[in-house]
Order: structure tokens, then sequence, then C-alpha cells
């Protein structure tokens, strides 16, 4: 039982060190900025933040992100 406990407490503090907050990286890569004018060409491509480099595919719909902008 206390084997149990130290290792669901090592495995707690593995996981809490991965240092994920819910916040995206990138601000292009949040769906709700994929229309600013800095997350398109050509004000992105300066700096590689573009949506298309950042992230590619829609991965839920297996669809770039043009065409997931173009559809609505």
């Amino acid at each position: 039982m206390v084997r149990l406990i130290v290792l669901a407490l090592a495995g707690l503090l593995t996981l809490s060190g991965c240092g994920y907050d819910g916040h995206y990286r990138y601000p292009c890569q949040d769906p709700e900025n994929w229309e600013k004018a800095e997350c398109n060409p050509p004000v992105c491509e300066a700096t590689g933040t573009c949506t298309k480099d950042l992230i590619g595919n829609d991965v839920q719909q297996d669809t770039t992100v043009e065409e997931t902008i173009e559809n609505g």
C-alpha cells in the first residue's frame, strides 16, 4: 500500500513538472485568432507564426487550416 502511494506521488510530481498551463505557445495556434491579420500572410510570414505553419492541418477534421477558415 505504501509503495502504491509512493508511486502515485512520484507520477504526480513527474506529470506536474511538464509545465502545461492550458495556453497556446503562439497566439496563431488559437482558433479564435485565425482570422486576425497577424495570423495571416503577409504579416505573419516574417516571423514564421502563420497558422498554416504552426499547425498545418485541423486535427479533428483532417483538413488544412485554410479550408477550415474558408468554410467558416
